[in-house]
Parts: structure tokens; sequence; C-alpha cells
């Protein structure tokens, strides 16, 4: 997935952010021994600077239309899932932005005995981006194929874990006239990872990850070799605290004697706390060397968001989350400070019928010309099952 370059954790966000924490519960459908689950995203918004722009600020009304069907077959020692959600994009007083987004994925999980384990996943999304173009007023195309694997050998229960992974990956760009041609990349990236138990919930890591980025334009100044090496631990202690935390170093090398080499200290932090089965506390941290954009060779990354997720009654739930980020554009003397307000009220109308109504308030401030911003989205939202 490629990352937005003004907020390079937008993954993030995305995985948090109260649109996507739904408590419906769909009832799959038997289809051949496998189930099958569609679910109906529908929302209306308001956006008032979709492009994400300093001036000149484009206003409109969104609409998504947004199914998901997921296939789903497990037995005691597999399973495997097959999901397709494409999204419609309508934006009322701009036609020119709206778009349709495509996302395939296939997972599967094999468990051969206690002791060899083998997780399998493949990817692939062609979207469109409306802020941060190459062109204003343009949206940029992306597409992106990846698949990865990782595979596991420990009993869960041993003192002694380790998991081997890799993951292969294409960035590509579908604009007119070879625009963001620079940005394409191949990305391969192989990860190990030691589990020692330290306690009956707690286990210590050492984690190293090394990266390829090759970029497909020819003697491009952006084709580097990136690696880390990471300390730390994974705990869960009873149901109410789990966590995971690395803290290390991370290195990038680049193919071209033109862009500097860089390192930089890394961490990621992800905290649950739960003082009742119906609160949530949330804390997410990351630092990490993004890749570059706007001519930059990377961006030193460090971004963090603290949310919570209280349900006042069996159907009424609220989010707050509020994050923070601040992005060095290195080889360009730019520094972006970045905010980022997510508050949510979701309704559980019925077992397969959720409404939320939420607000989202951001707020870039760069030095450099042009790229400050804020944002305001309000939006309704009905998420439908069977």
């Amino acid at each position: 997935m490629a990352l937005n370059s003004r907020c390079p954790f937008a993954l993030i966000m995305a995985s948090l952010y109260p649109g996507m924490a739904w408590s419906i519960d769909p009832a799959p459908i038997d289809v051949y021994g496998f189930d099958f689950t569609p679910t109906f995203l529908f929302s209306e918004s308001y956006d008032d600077n979709f492009r994400e722009l300093e001036n000149n600020k484009q206003s409109s009304m969104v609409t998504k239309l947004a199914p998901s069907f997921e296939l789903k077959a497990e037995d005691r020692n597999s399973a495997t899932r097959l999901t397709w959600q494409p999204i419609r994009y309508i934006y009322h007083d701009e036609s020119d932005a709206s778009n349709t987004a495509q996302r395939v994925r296939a997972d599967s999980i094999m468990e051969f005995t206690d002791r060899h384990r083998l997780k399998l996943d493949a990817e692939y999304r062609k979207w469109e981006r409306t802020e941060d173009t190459a062109v204003d007023g343009i949206n940029d195309k992306l597409n992106n194929k990846r698949v990865g694997g990782l595979y596991t050998y420990g009993a869960r229960s041993a003192d002694n874990q380790i998991d081997f992974g890799a993951s292969y990956a294409e960035l590509r760009y579908d604009n007119a006239d070879g625009i963001n041609d620079d940005k394409e990349r191949n990305t391969a990236a192989l990860t190990s990872t030691w589990y020692h138990r330290i306690g009956s919930n707690t286990r210590g890591l050492l984690e190293y990850d090394h990266t390829n980025f090759d970029y497909q334009e020819p003697n491009s100044p952006r084709s580097s070799k990136s690696n880390a090496v990471l300390a730390g631990a994974v705990w869960d202690i009873t149901a109410k605290t789990t966590g995971k935390v690395r803290v290390g170093y991370e290195k990038k090398d680049f193919d071209s004697s033109e862009s500097k080499d860089l390192d930089n200290p890394t961490w990621q932090v992800d905290l649950q706390w739960k003082p009742r089965t119906y609160s949530t506390f949330t804390l997410v941290a990351r630092q990490a060397l993004a890749e570059g954009d706007d001519g930059a060779d990377a961006v030193k990354s460090t971004f963090t968001q603290v949310g919570w997720r209280h349900g006042w009654t069996e159907r009424i739930t609220t989010i707050a989350q509020a994050g923070y980020g601040r992005y060095v554009y290195e080889g360009e003397s730019r520094t972006d400070n970045y905010q980022d307000y997510n508050l949510a009220v979701v309704y559980a109308m019925r077992r397969w019928l959720d409404i939320e109504l939420g607000y989202r308030f951001r707020d870039n401030d760069s030095d450099a010309d042009d790229q400050s911003y804020t944002r305001n989205v309000v939006q309704i939202s009905f998420n439908v099952s069977l």
C-alpha cells in the first residue's frame, strides 16, 4: 500500500478510524460448505477540502457506496478467506473527483503441527487519491499488487518461537502522460523475529527487517535498501491489558551516490487497556523512515495516536481519537506538523444495522509553500448485513 507523504501512517488511521469499528454481527450464508458474508456500507458526508489545499479549496457532498463480499472456509487446522470490496465515491460538486476503487484479498492460515504454522496473503488494490496529487485538480490513479507469507516455528506454549516472513509488492500509477512514473517501484522485504518467554503472559522479542526498494525509473535516486533491528516485548495480561513494543534503529542505503544515506531511531508501540469490558483505551506510536515524495529522498515520520471507545449502553457507543505527527522531508527544506481528530457516535439499531454519525478534523502545518491545510469532514454512515 502506498502511504500518503503527508501522513505516512495513513494505514494506522484507516485501521482505527471510527467508521471501521462496527458492532454488527453478520449472518453468513452456507454456499457449498463455504461461509458467504455480504455487507453494505452507505455514507453521506460533507468534505470542505477534499484536495487538502492551502488555497483554492474545493468542497463537496460525497456519497460512498461500499459493498463487501467475504467467502470463508475453515476446519480444525486451516482457514481460508477471500474478500472482494468495490467502493464507489461520488463527489456531487466536483464530478471529476468521482471514482471507483477495487480491493481483492486472499488469506490462508495453516497449522501443520503444534510447532509449524504458515500464513499466506495476496492482495490487489486499485484506487484514486484526491489529496496531495501531482497535478492540482486531477486524481492520482494507483494500483498495488502484493503477496506475502509468514512461517512460525515453535509451539504456542514453548519458551521460544521464531517467525520468518517475506513479501513482494508492485506499486504502479495509471496517470496520463507519465505523471508519477518516477514513484513506481517494486518492494521486496524479509523479516525474522525471535520470541522468548520471560513470564506467563510476556515474551521478549528481537527482530530484523530488510527491505529493497527498486524504483522503475532508470537511475532513480530513490532506489535503496533498508535494514532495521528492533528489540521489545509483547504481552497479554488477563483480558485488560495487551501490548507490543519494539524499539530499534534503521539504516537506509541509497543505490545512487546523489542521495545521502540515512539512519534513524525507530519504534512501534501498540497498547490496549480495557478497564471495563465496554471501555477500551488505545495508544499507537510509530517512528520510521517513509519513502520520499515531493522531491524528498525520504521522510522521517513520527506519529502518535490515542483513542477511547466506550459503550454507554448495549446500543450506543462513542469513539474519540487524537493523532499527532511530525514529518521531516530529507533533501528538502520542509517539515510538516500534522494533527488528526475523530469523534463518532455509533448506534447499533439492529443486529444487522449500525448507524454512525462522525466528525473528523485534520490540520497540516508545513513550512513549505502551499503545503499547509485544514480539512473538516462530517459524515453519517449506515452499515448493513444479513
